[in-house]
């Protein structure tokens, strides 16, 4: 008798192949058969009219923190996440000293907009080394399966001491071989891969780059020589791409023969580059590397409102006074005082803030109720005020009022120069390319795009408007199995007798993301932008329902990954 028995569902098994009706078979974790007439279970959910597909597979998420102190690791497992992983980008808390411990926060604050006292609060630091903080994750409890990587940041802090922060001073050979012996003792006990940063938007919470930025060559290659000799993990590396900078990371793969994993997203200042680099993806792929580029399926949206970390009026003297206000008596404040209202869009700074903002309003969007993530730029705010005759900050305010104070802002910042998804569209076929933009985890009161999974199907598979869709049994085996083999998980993503049973059970037409809105659920009552979704029927892990109905079941079944 199996366990569990999921009844003529619409599969779409992860391989791409066509979708067809099926039941699949479940038994101490793995999918025992698929077929018809399988035999009888403990448990059977009739999944007439819907759909079965993989659990969803996040390998770019930073959850670091979260992991020691969150089994549900919400909001991705309200999206049919059912592994993730995190330590991307160079940042995590491990290796650490307790006498470090204000600078790692310190580093995640800034890069990851992940509030200081959240961190503080939640994260016990009861490790040092990376095996140790492995150890902890591993005695944690945890909803869903999760992986760790080792990132530089932290590395060569713990190696360098202050020295490691100070983009003036190259390591020696002595704390390079350091740095790679611990990196090779990290993988052996099981990281998932090292992780690095080459970007200058990635600043501390006081300014400064981080560690990672300018490490030179002979770093890095000490560093590939220690993955060569573990014989294990992923690079992966959120970089600017500026000259040489591919080719730096793809001497680390070469060296190190490990594959290389590379944020792929399109900027502003330089809306070709992300071609450039694919096209160096392709070149390094043709020569046998293994290398891809992490994309995501949506504009990486910057969230404004009241209650976020950042919005149009932040370094207004008034709105100094406001934040210091409840967001009941904000609103209220802003509600019945037209003198404040009346200061704060006629008064505007001359800062680089506001400065800033006003060129962001020509790609900015009020979030209306079930905001589409690909809107039409006649529908950002500068026209909106063009056609109101009004000025911007004036529709920003009016929007962020609306809903009793709860209104937001969203503006485009990246994926989305041309003021549709077409590149997207681009990224997402291209066979290079695996789903890694979610950061799960991060920015977590500025940028809301955990909701990925279930973005990707609905909006790609049935709701597009301004551009043609793709198929659905692509976009599940994009973020299944496509993603899983980028991070050598060969045992998951697919739905075949043998592969482990993390499985979603869908209701495809009422498929759809809820609106954004700031919860204050996290350690120290920090605060965060969550969204969710409706339409996940069931989401096992192993076999083990820990969603039924959008909600938590409250089972937990999750392991972690070792490499």
């Amino acid at each position: 008798m199996y366990d569990l028995l999921i009844k003529g569902g619409t599969v779409v098994d992860g391989t791409g192949e066509a979708a067809f009706t099926a039941d699949v078979a479940v038994g101490s974790g793995k999918i025992l058969d698929v077929g018809k007439d399988l035999g009888p279970a403990k448990r059977e959910i009739d999944a007439a009219g819907l759909l079965v597909t993989p659990g969803f597979v996040d390998v770019h998420t930073h959850y670091d923190g979260q992991a020691t102190w969150d089994p549900y690791l919400t909001p991705s497992t309200y999206h049919g996440v059912t592994t993730a992983i995190f330590g991307n980008c160079g940042v995590g808390f491990a290796p650490v000293r307790k006498k470090d411990v204000p600078y790692l926060i310190n580093l995640m604050e800034g890069v990851e907009d992940i509030p200081g006292s959240v961190l503080s609060e939640g994260v016990s630091f009861n490790w040092e080394s990376f095996p140790e903080y492995l150890d902890t994750l591993d005695h944690a409890k945890k909803a869903i399966d999760i992986g760790a990587q080792v990132p530089h940041a932290p590395l060569r802090f713990y190696v360098m001491g202050e020295k490691g922060a100070d983009h003036s001073v190259i390591p020696t050979e002595i704390e390079i071989d350091k740095m790679g012996r611990l990196l090779e003792e990290a993988l052996q006990r099981g990281a998932m891969g090292f992780t690095t940063s080459r970007t200058t938007k990635h600043l501390t919470r006081d300014g400064r780059n981080t560690p990672s930025l300018s490490a030179k060559e002979a770093e890095l290659q000490g560093l590939a020589l220690a993955m060569k000799r573990s014989g294990k993990g992923v690079i992966e590396v959120n970089s600017d791409f500026g000259p040489g900078e591919f080719e730096i990371m793809r001497m680390a793969s070469e060296i190190s023969g490990r594959p290389l994993s590379i944020l792929l997203l399109q900027v502003n200042n330089s809306p070709e580059l992300w071609r450039q680099t694919r096209n160096q993806i392709h070149e390094a792929r043709n020569a046998g590397l293994s290398v891809n580029g992490q994309v995501g399926c949506r504009p990486i949206v910057i969230i404004m409102g009241l209650e976020t970390t950042i919005n149009p009026f932040c370094t207004h003297p008034k709105w100094k006074l406001l934040e210091k206000l409840n967001p009941e008596e904000r609103y209220a404040a802003l509600l019945n005082q037209e003198d404040l209202r009346r200061d704060l869009i006629k008064n505007i700074p001359d800062d680089e803030h506001t400065r800033k903002v006003a060129t962001w309003m020509s790609r900015t969007f009020l979030m209306q109720k079930g905001f589409d993530y690909e809107p039409p730029p006649s529908d950002s705010i500068s026209e909106i005020a063009k056609q109101k005759n009004k000025t911007i900050w004036e529709v920003a305010l009016d929007g962020m009022m609306k809903y009793q104070g709860k209104g937001l802002l969203a503006h485009t910042f990246e994926n989305y120069f041309d003021g549709n998804l077409e590149i997207i569209r681009e990224m997402l076929l291209d066979d290079a390319t695996i789903m890694g933009l979610g950061d799960g985890g991060a920015h977590v009161c500025t940028v809301c795009d955990e909701g990925a999974p279930t973005y990707l199907l609905s909006h790609w598979a049935r709701d597009r408007q301004r551009g043609e869709k793709l198929p659905i049994e692509f976009l599940v085996r994009k973020h299944t199995r496509v993603s899983a083999l980028g991070y050598g998980l060969t045992d998951r993503g697919l739905i075949k007798p043998g592969y482990k049973a993390d499985l979603n059970v869908i209701d495809f037409e009422n498929l759809k993301l809820t609106d954004a809105e700031v919860h204050y659920d996290l350690p120290a009552g920090g605060k965060r932008l969550v969204q969710r979704a409706t339409g996940y029927k069931h989401t096992f892990v192993s076999g083990c329902e820990i969603i039924s109905n959008d909600e938590q079941t409250g089972a937990l079944p999750g392991n972690l990954l070792r490499s």
